[in-house]
């Protein structure tokens, strides 16, 4: 495999997972779950996490992917997909 193509499949699959590794990085931060669960509290759930989305997506210049990721480890954005 030339190096070309190995770096563009590395980088293609982990930014299909990067929010979610983001949600697990805010969950497993006690301030930052605590901040989380006070805006959820303010905002609510879809709002809070869409906008949440919508900075990682601006933050790291991602686009949306064709198909989203159907099992995310994150139970945060679990439980946002069960309310969607």
């Amino acid at each position: 495999m030339e190096l070309n193509d190995l770096s563009e499949k590395v980088l293609h699959r982990f930014s299909q997972t990067i929010t979610d590794k983001i949600f697990l990085f805010l969950q497993s931060d006690k301030e930052l779950m605590q901040d989380y669960l006070q805006t959820v509290a303010k905002k609510g759930l879809d709002v809070t996490n869409m906008h949440l989305g919508k900075a990682i997506k601006i933050r790291f210049n991602l686009e949306n992917d064709i198909q989203r990721e159907d099992n995310p480890s994150s139970t945060l954005i679990k439980s946002h997909q069960i309310f969607q």
